[in-house]
């Protein structure tokens, strides 16, 4: 029987994979035609939906070749999203853009119409045509046209990096709102959980790789049935070598078979956006740093970026983060320890490299400060002193950039147009 963790990653290769759903579509294609052919005869059937043999092999016989015509289309244009994604955006988008349902559709119905159109083409005889399966052939063609269309359509408009900074922010945040319904439960006033007493057994990794997921539920229920405390050692995200420790089991019973936790955690050859709503803030800013780089050198997408990136740092700062959850069970017994990530870390990692790369950017300078500005002046006291702590980092690279006072000056002025939105004193909250 699978474990949770190759369960996990079986259904990230097939929502990656770009053949699994074009492989049922050229089966059920095939399923189909075989369907058409019994109803052949029947008394529903129009009398105009005759064609003669010539007529219905020519006409089959086009649909066959083009639809091998738009699957190679199809698939170049998948290879010039690749060129561009990895080129001018981020490697780690790829992720997503794979998962994508609309292109999986677009190549299902593409076999489905080449299998469902050849299929047909073998059965035809002098005196025996498929007249129903020839209309339905000529109805799944148009039906493969318009989902062409939409599919051009989409990808022209969602490849720009604004749109797919919005994408991407949209799933952090909806992927940190799941993280923190799941990881609720109550800490101890002092932040550390009641551990039992007693020796610690390190639960080690077998293979290494980049944690992808927790089965949180199943990790609590092995807690429970052991009567332990499961502590994990390492956030989702992490790379971890063999042999590395991912869990400590503290108290219980005799120790449970290692592979029942092992194989609640899931490993993988790169991190995943799941469970790791931290892995969408790095695609985001994984795509304004290449903006700024001197091959691109495009601040105006940086920008851009920062918006979507202040929308997510918006919501982050109002969740309630945590060092590590504490999840208990039924008893109200703490069973399960999952670390998580803290404000700081978030907000370093949205504004640390873009500040880095584009502080000789008047814009990114000007977009910066009206970001932390804004942070300021909506988020809850305790989230302040890190965001002031940015503004001072800000300041001296501003300072080393721009030595001339007017230069300097401007650069310090916040805009959330980074040039040419202009500035709105009184934002920001007293210290």
């Amino acid at each position: 029987m699978l474990s949770w963790a190759s369960r996990f990653r079986l259904r990230q290769r097939i929502r990656a994979s770009l053949w699994v759903v074009p492989l049922l579509g050229l089966v059920l294609g095939s399923v189909l035609a075989q369907c058409a052919i019994a109803a052949e005869g029947a008394t529903w059937v129009p009398t105009s939906w005759r064609y003669s043999a010539a007529t219905a092999s020519g006409v089959l016989a086009a649909i066959v070749g083009a639809m091998v015509g738009l699957l190679g289309f199809v698939v170049t244009i998948g290879v010039l999203v690749v060129q561009q994604a990895t080129g001018t955006l981020s490697p780690r988008y790829m992720r997503l853009w794979y998962r994508d349902r609309l292109q999986k559709a677009v190549l299902a119905t593409f076999t489905g119409t080449f299998a469902f159109a050849f299929s047909l083409l073998r059965s035809i005889e002098p005196h025996a045509v498929p007249d129903l399966g020839v209309t339905l052939a000529g109805l799944a063609v148009a039906v493969s046209l318009v989902l062409l269309l939409v599919y051009l359509n989409r990808f022209t408009h969602n490849l720009r990096p604004v749109a797919i900074a919005d994408l991407v922010g949209r799933l952090g945040r909806e992927v940190l709102c799941r993280a923190m319904t799941a990881a609720r439960g109550p800490v101890p006033a002092d932040g550390a959980p009641a551990l039992p007493d007693g020796p610690v057994t390190p639960v080690r990794s077998e293979l290494g790789g980049a944690i992808q997921a927790f089965d949180v539920a199943g990790l609590r229920a092995t807690a429970v049935r052991y009567d332990c405390v499961l502590v994990l050692t390492h956030p989702v995200g992490d790379f971890v070598p063999p042999g590395t420790v991912l869990v400590e089991v503290h108290g219980g019973g005799p120790l449970p078979d290692p592979r029942r936790v092992t194989g609640r955690i899931a490993l993988g050859a790169e991190r995943t956006v799941e469970q790791d709503p931290a892995f969408a803030l790095r695609v985001l800013v994984d795509i304004a740093i290449r903006a700024l780089s001197p091959a691109v050198n495009d601040p105006t997408t940086a920008v851009q970026v920062l918006n979507h990136i202040e929308a997510f740092l918006h919501v982050v700062g109002g969740a309630e983060l945590r060092h590590r959850h504490v999840l208990t069970g039924a008893d109200g017994r703490p069973r399960l320890v999952v670390p998580g990530r803290t404000w700081e870390d978030y907000l370093q990692l949205a504004v640390t490299e873009i500040r880095e790369y584009g502080a000789s950017s008047l814009q990114i300078c000007r977009r910066l400060r009206a970001l932390l500005e804004g942070l300021l002046a909506a988020l809850p006291a305790g989230r302040r002193p890190a965001v002031r702590a940015e503004l001072t980092r800000l300041d001296a690279s501003v300072d080393r950039a721009f030595p001339d006072p007017v230069r300097r000056a401007t650069a310090r002025t916040g805009d959330r147009q980074g040039i040419g939105g202009g500035h709105r004193p009184g934002a920001v909250p007293p210290a």
